[in-house]
């Protein structure tokens, strides 16, 4: 079989743009070479629709076997009794979710997407806004959830389900608090830790499974895994709110979950996913992981203040974990503008709503900074100052060419103190 040379250079083109850019795009990060391997091997070739010991194919043993560290690891690192780690994606894990729980037209309260909430939490475009009536709390002036409407929206429309979580937020959550209306008004607690899970799970971060009844997140992001989601429970319990099976039968939270995962919105999971899942997992599991944590909001709370001294607008005026979203207007920049012109200088991000947004999400006021990934090269504390004067430099001078290729040659020269998969040539 002849070699696919026209993919395989472009494989190798994309390669050379991670390794000489800098990025900041706060979902993205670098699994680790051994994380890409286990990806890239044979159980791409086998079907295992269901779940190991249930299989509806012949031949899983083996892949019974992955999955099932996998599942062991997973509830290891956040001390749950019950883990899925068959999701595809974030999306489909909370798809799955919503459909174990929810029935079609009832109420749920997320944090609105223009406000930092995630696509799945309620947005008109998606299947969560489209299929259930979705209701929105939303952030202070200051940048801050606002508690007081979550908890006066939940108490008037009685939603079936509320969740926390986000994709634009820099700090933590208050999720003592949100358990305390949802027990109050009869609601299930569904909490989205796709960003900071990584460092939740090494407890730099509030714990959501002392109080939320269920916990999605992607595996990448802050877990540093391969691209894909998972579902986990801290506990089993007999729902109390009476919902049933496809068939009519009452199930516990777990058995509604897996129902709701296969066979009721995926068929046969990625087994060598799941694969390069189990090493990320045992990676997290490891000392190393959490200094990795621990200098993950370091380097954020460093880049914050490198920016707050330049006279950006951050909002909420700082950072608890890995991102921070920036309002451009004070310095006559959109969100469109300022990412176009930092990738002409290797600098990746992207623009984003901030709260009270007067542009179009196609424009935007500002743009969403993280530091996981650069964090993974080795870049601690005093280069966020590099990196944010480079940022300044191409921002302030963004119609001026030479300007921005001159800091493109600086920026590749910068990373190459920071090699990428030095293995691979």
């Amino acid at each position: 079989m002849q070699k696919d040379t026209l993919v395989f250079d472009l494989i190798r083109k994309e390669l050379d743009r991670q390794r000489n850019g800098i990025e900041l795009i706060a979902s993205e990060n670098f699994t680790s070479l051994q994380v890409m391997q286990a990806m890239g091997t044979v159980p791409t070739n086998k079907y295992a629709e269901g779940y190991p010991g249930k299989r509806y194919y012949g031949g899983c043993e083996v892949v019974d076997e992955i999955e099932n560290i996998a599942i062991d690891r997973l509830k290891k690192i956040f001390n749950a009794s019950w883990a899925n780690v068959q999701p595809h994606s974030g999306a489909s894990a909370n798809a799955a979710v919503f459909l174990a729980v929810m029935k079609p037209g009832e109420k749920f309260l997320g944090l609105d997407l223009s406000m930092g909430g995630h696509l799945t939490h309620g947005s008109p475009a998606n299947f969560s806004g489209k299929t259930y009536q979705a209701l929105h709390y939303g952030v202070t002036k200051e940048g801050i959830v606002d508690y007081d409407q979550l908890e006066a929206k939940a108490r008037a429309e009685k939603p079936k389900m509320i969740i926390c979580g986000a994709s634009a937020y820099s700090r933590d959550w208050d999720y003592k608090r949100i358990r305390a209306v949802a027990d109050e008004v009869g609601a299930i607690v569904f909490a989205d830790i796709a960003h900071p899970a990584g460092l939740i799970a090494s407890g730099l971060l509030n714990d959501p499974f002392d109080h939320c009844h269920i916990v999605s997140s992607t595996t990448h992001k802050t877990l540093r895994g391969p691209r894909g989601g998972i579902i986990t429970l801290r506990h089993d319990f007999e729902n109390p709110w009476g919902i049933k099976d496809p068939k009519g039968n009452l199930r516990t939270m777990s058995q509604l979950l897996d129902l709701a995962v296969f066979p009721g919105s995926q068929g046969g999971p990625l087994e060598h996913v799941i694969a390069a899942k189990a090493v990320a997992f045992g990676e997290i599991l490891s000392e190393d992981f959490k200094a990795y944590g621990k200098q993950v909001i370091a380097n954020a709370q460093a880049m914050a203040a490198a920016f707050n001294k330049r006279g950006y607008q951050l909002i909420s005026n700082g950072t608890d974990n890995h991102l921070m979203l920036i309002d451009l207007r004070n310095k006559n920049l959109t969100g469109k503008k300022a990412q176009e012109t930092l990738d002409k200088a290797h600098i990746t991000l992207n623009k984003n709503a901030v709260p009270f947004d007067d542009k179009s999400p196609f424009v935007t006021s500002g743009i969403r900074v993280g530091v996981p990934a650069i964090t993974t090269r080795g870049l601690k504390e005093p280069h966020m100052e590099t990196v944010v004067h480079l940022i300044d430099r191409v921002l302030m001078n963004a119609d001026d060419e030479k300007e921005v290729a001159a800091v493109k040659g600086e920026v590749s020269a910068f990373m190459q103190q920071f090699p990428l998969y030095p293995e691979l040539g």
